[in-house]
C-alpha cells in the first residue's frame, strides 16, 4: 500500500521545506519538495534530497546504549566494544538515580541541559524538555551560540524579527547579498532572486570570502571579517551627504537621524576603505546604487554577526532601508529572520513558572558558547549532569579542547539523546535513540518565510527511537513529576501553540493544517491596504487571488516603544554601548596588537553541503564537500612556502589542527578560511573549533567564530 504524508522540514535552515514522503507498506521510499508550497516550490536542497540515506543510515543510533568504557574509548561512527546495549527502562532507572542523587548533594542546579537547533520545530525544539528541565530546578541554558546577536542588533532598530518576505525578491531592482550564501544555505529564495536578475535586477554579495551566491553576483565586494558596520556607514555618509535618504519617512518613521548623521559624517569612504577593504570609490557607488535604485532589498545573514562587533554590525546595516525607505515597496527592505511574525503560545508549552515550583526562584543561567568554562570552572554547585540533545557540542563549541576536557571528567555524568554516534557520543555515559522528523509529529514555523506547518509522521520510530516529546515526557513520568503538563499529547501541544491571541495566528488551528499541510500567517490590513489588481513597475500585475504583500514597516509601525525606527536607543546608551551605532575593529583581527604573531584571520565556516555538524557523516553527502581544508591566498601561501595540496598546520595559542592548503581564490589577503567537521572525522580528531575562543559578541553575548586570528606553516613530516 501506498500512501503520501505531508512533513516539513525541520533543519536549522530559514526555508523551512514543505515536503512529501511516499510511504509503502511503512517504509518511506521517496521524498520530494511540495510542489504547491509557495516558497519550496517542488524542489529541495542536495542534502535534505538525500534523507532517506539518512533515516536508513546503517549507523543510526537505534537502542539505549550504556558505555562500559572509559569516555573517549571506542569511538566511531557505530557502536564499538566500548557500548552496552540496554533497555529504556534500564536508561531511565540510571538517569532518575543519578540525577536524584546529585540534586541530593551538589542541588539541582548541579544539572545542565545542553540543546540547540539540531530540530527547529516547535514541540520537539523546546517544550516537554523544556518543562522537565524546569520542574527539575535544573541550570538554564542562554542559548546564544548561533543568532542572538544578529537578532539583538536587528531588534534595536525595528523591535522584531520581521522582513521581507522571499516571494517579494521577484519584484527587486537592487538585492545585495550581506554575508549571505543564498545559494548554499537558502536555495529557495535564489529563483525568486533569479527571476528579478531576468527582469534587470542586479545581485550585489558583499562577504570576505567567495561563496557559491558570490561567484554567481553581478558584483562581488570582498570584506574584511568583521568590518561590516563600518562599511554600512560609509554608505550612510554617502546616502545622507548627498541627500539620496527618504527624507519624508524618516522624519515620520524614525528618532535619532540627526545623530546618526554626525556619525555618518565622520566615516569617510576613504577612512572605511582603510578598514573593510573595499575601495572608497566602490563604497560611494554601492551607497548610490542601492540608494537611488528602487526597490532594494538586502538578504542579510547570521554570518554578518559571528564576529566581535557583530551586533553593532547588524544594528548598522539594519538601518540601510530606514533611511532609504526601502521598507514601503513590495520587493524593497531587508530580511534577517521573519521568526518574530508567528505568536505562538511559547510560553505555555515550555511552562517556566515550574522552576520557581522546582526552586522558589529563577535557576542560574549559563551561557552555551562557555561550555568549556562552565563544565572546568563554573562552582556553587558545579555541573555534575550534562543532558544534550539537538546539538552536538564537542564538534560546534568554540574553544574545542577545553570542551573536551571537560567532557573527559569521570565525575561528569553524560547522557545525550541522538541519531547518530557524534563527537559528543564520544564522551556519553548513556546514549539514547532519537527519531527523525519522518517518524513523529510536529508543528513547523520559519525564519525565513511566512508559512506554518504541520509535519505529519510517515514512518514508525525505527528501533526503540523516540521522540524528545516523548523521551522527556517518559523521563519526567520516571522522576515521578505529576504535573498535568507531562501527560499532554502532542496533538494537545499543538493546539496549546496555536491557541493564541496574536492576530496573524487567527483562523488557523489543528485542524486547518492537517487539511491544508501549509497556511500562511493571517496579514489581512498588515499590507498595503488593497488586494486589487496592482502593477509592480516591472510589467508584472497581481492578481485579486495573490495573497496581499504583507508591508510591516511601509507605513512605520515599528515594534519599539515610539513605534518608530531606533537609529538613537537609550537602552543601548544604559547597557554602555553607544547609542547610535560604532566601529571598532575587532580584539582579533589585522588590526590589533595579536596580529603579530597570528597575522592571518580565520574564518571558521559552515560547510555548504552540511548543516553546522548534521550530516557530516552521511557517505552520500560527503561526497559533495571536499572537506580538511584549509583555504588560503596565493599571496600568502608563497610567503609561506606553502603550494596548492601541501599539508599545513594552522595554530595559535587556543590550539592546532593540520590541514590540507588550497590555493583556489575564494580568499584574499590577510584571511584563511576551514569549514567545521566532526572532529572525528578529521586528521588528529580536532576539528576547526580548536582555535576559536569563547569570547562573545558585543550585543546578545553570541559566539565570535568569525573573530580569530592564526597563522599557518608546513606541517613537518613526522620522523
Amino acid at each position: 500500500m501506498k500512501t503520501v504524508v505531508h512533513a516539513a522540514c525541520p533543519h536549522d535552515c530559514p526555508d523551512a521545506c514543505g515536503v512529501l514522503i511516499t510511504v509503502e507498506d511503512g517504509r518511506a521510499t521517496k521524498i520530494q519538495g511540495d510542489p504547491n508550497h509557495p516558497v519550496t516550490r517542488g524542489f529541495l536542497c542536495a542534502k535534505v534530497a538525500k534523507y532517506l540515506d539518512r533515516v536508513y543510515s546503517p549507523d543510526r543510533v537505534l537502542y539505549p546504549m550504556r558505555r562500559i568504557a572509559p569516555k573517549g574509548v571506542g569511538v566511531g561512527l557505530r557502536a564499538a566494544p566500548g557500548w552496552q546495549r540496554i533497555t529504556w527502562d534500564d536508561a531511565l532507572a540510571e538517569i532518575t538515580d543519578r540525577f536524584q542523587k546529585i540534586s541530593a548533594e551538589f542541588g539541582s542546579e548541579a544539572i545542565l541541559p545542553y540543546s540547540y537547533g539540531g530540530t527547529v520545530a516547535v514541540l520537539n525544539g523546546a517544550s516537554m524538555d523544556r518543562r522537565f528541565f524546569h520542574r527539575l530546578g535544573a541550570s538554564q541554558l542562554d542559548r546564544t551560540i548561533c543568532s542572538t546577536a544578529g537578532e539583538v542588533g536587528l531588534k534595536s532598530v525595528i523591535g522584531v524579527k520581521l522582513g521581507t518576505e522571499p516571494e517579494q525578491f521577484r519584484h527587486s531592482r537592487y538585492i545585495i547579498a550581506w554575508g549571505a550564501n543564498i545559494h548554499g544555505n537558502n536555495i529557495h529564495l535564489w529563483p525568486f532572486i533569479e527571476e528579478a536578475r531576468r527582469n534587470g535586477a542586479q545581485l550585489v554579495v558583499v562577504d570576505p570570502y567567495r561563496t557559491r551566491t558570490a561567484a554567481c553576483a553581478d558584483w562581488y565586494l570582498p570584506i574584511n571579517p568583521g568590518t561590516d558596520a563600518a562599511l554600512a556607514l560609509g554608505m550612510m555618509h554617502v546616502i545622507i551627504g548627498e541627500g539620496l535618504h527618504d527624507a519624508d519617512y524618516v522624519a515620520k518613521y524614525t528618532t535619532g537621524f540627526d545623530q546618526l548623521s554626525k556619525k555618518a559624517k565622520e566615516h569617510r569612504p576613504e577612512r572605511v576603505e582603510k578598514w573593510t577593504g573595499i575601495a572608497a570609490s566602490d563604497i560611494v557607488k554601492l551607497a548610490r546604487e542601492y540608494a537611488t535604485t528602487r526597490p532594494a532589498v538586502i538578504r542579510l545573514n547570521y554570518g554578518i554577526q559571528r564576529s566581535e562587533r557583530g551586533g553593532m554590525s547588524t544594528r548598522a546595516v539594519a538601518m540601510l532601508p530606514c533611511i532609504t525607505g526601502s521598507w514601503k515597496q513590495v520587493g524593497g527592505g531587508l530580511q534577517l529572520s521573519t521568526s518574530g511574525a508567528y505568536g505562538l503560545q511559547r510560553e505555555a508549552l515550555e511552562n517556566a513558572g515550574l522552576m520557581h515550583k522546582a526552586l522558589g526562584r529563577p535557576a542560574r543561567v549559563v551561557n552555551m558558547v562557555e561550555l568549556g568554562k562552565a563544565l572546568n570552572v563554573l562552582d556553587n554547585p558545579p555541573v555534575k549532569a550534562l543532558f544534550v540533545y539537538n546539538s552536538n557540542p564537542a564538534a560546534v563549541c568554540p574553544n574545542h579542547n577545553e570542551v573536551v576536557r571537560a567532557l573527559q571528567r569521570s565525575d561528569l555524568f553524560t547522557v545525550v539523546h541522538e541519531q547518530f554516534f557524534t563527537d559528543t557520543t564520544d564522551y556519553a555515559d548513556i546514549v539514547l535513540p532519537a527519531t527523525t522528523f519522518f517518524e513523529h509529529k510536529d508543528l513547523q514555523t520559519a525564519y525565513g518565510h511566512y508559512y506554518l506547518q504541520i509535519s505529519d509522521q510517515a514512518i514508525e520510530p525505527l528501533g526503540e527511537c523516540r521522540s524528545n516529546v516523548e523521551m522527556f515526557r517518559s523521563l519526567a513520568h520516571r522522576m515521578g513529576l505529576e504535573e498535568e503538563c507531562f501527560d499532554q499529547s502532542v496533538d494537545e501541544m499543538i493546539d496549546t501553540a496555536l491557541a493564541s491571541r496574536h492576530p496573524w495566528v487567527q483562523g488557523i488551528d489543528r485542524s486547518r493544517l492537517e487539511r491544508e499541510g501549509h497556511v500562511r500567517l493571517n496579514f489581512v490590513g498588515c499590507g498595503d491596504g488593497s488586494y486589487g489588481d496592482r502593477s509592480y513597475g516591472d510589467g508584472s500585475l497581481t492578481r485579486r487571488s495573490d495573497p496581499q504583500p504583507f508591508l510591516p514597516f511601509a507605513h512605520g509601525n515599528f515594534a519599539t516603544p515610539t513605534g518608530k525606527a531606533q537609529l538613537y536607543s537609550e537602552e543601548l546608551k544604559s547597557e554602555g554601548l553607544d547609542p547610535v551605532v560604532d566601529f571598532t575593529p575587532p580584539s582579533e583581527s589585522r588590526h590589533s596588537a595579536k596580529a603579530k604573531a597570528y597575522p592571518l584571520e580565520l574564518l571558521a565556516r559552515k560547510a555548504d553541503n552540511f548543516l553546522n555538524s548534521t550530516f557530516t557523516n552521511l557517505p552520500s553527502v560527503q561526497e559533495l564537500e571536499e572537506r580538511n581544508i584549509l583555504e588560503i591566498s596565493a599571496h600568502d601561501a608563497r610567503a609561506r612556502g606553502i603550494a596548492d595540496g601541501a599539508k599545513v598546520r594552522v595554530f595559535n595559542s587556543r590550539g592546532e589542527i593540520q590541514l590540507t592548503a588550497r590555493l583556489d581564490g575564494r580568499v584574499q589577503p590577510g584571511v584563511v578560511s576551514a569549514k567545521l567537521n566532526w572532529a572525528k572525522l578529521t586528521p588528529g580528531q580536532r576539528n576547526i573549533n580548536v582555535l576559536t575562543s569563547e569570547k562573545l559578541t558585543d550585543m546578545g553575548n553570541s559566539a565570535t567564530f568569525y573573530s580569530v586570528l592564526v597563522e599557518v606553516e608546513l606541517s613537518k613530516p613526522a620522523s
